[in-house]
């Protein structure tokens, strides 16, 4: 994940940053254009959104359950991710009062 947040940052100081004129900079976001609008990448990018959604549910989860029960009620009831009982999925694998 590093190496795609390196990749954007790169991408976006060089076109920041860009001597090369308007035409260059017309370039360079079309093809951005055509690489984010490819049905691979937009099926890779939910499948990304999705395994993260999962993940912080079960990381949600986890602290919930090793944490909640030894937290005051003044904690809990401020912090809906505390109290699962009354919680509804919210299609991303994380659970929302």
């Amino acid at each position: 994940m590093w190496k795609l947040s390196l990749a954007v940052g790169f991408a976006a100081g060089y076109v920041l940053g860009s001597r090369a004129g308007r035409q260059r900079y017309e370039q360079i976001t079309k093809v951005t254009r055509q690489i984010a609008q490819n049905p691979a990448v937009q099926g890779a990018a939910e499948r990304a959104r999705q395994q993260a959604g999962a993940v912080a549910g079960k990381a949600v989860g986890a602290v919930a359950d090793r944490v909640g029960d030894r937290l005051p009620n003044a904690v809990t009831d401020r912090v809906p991710y505390f109290s699962r009982s009354r919680a509804e999925d919210d299609g991303w694998g994380t659970f929302r009062p």
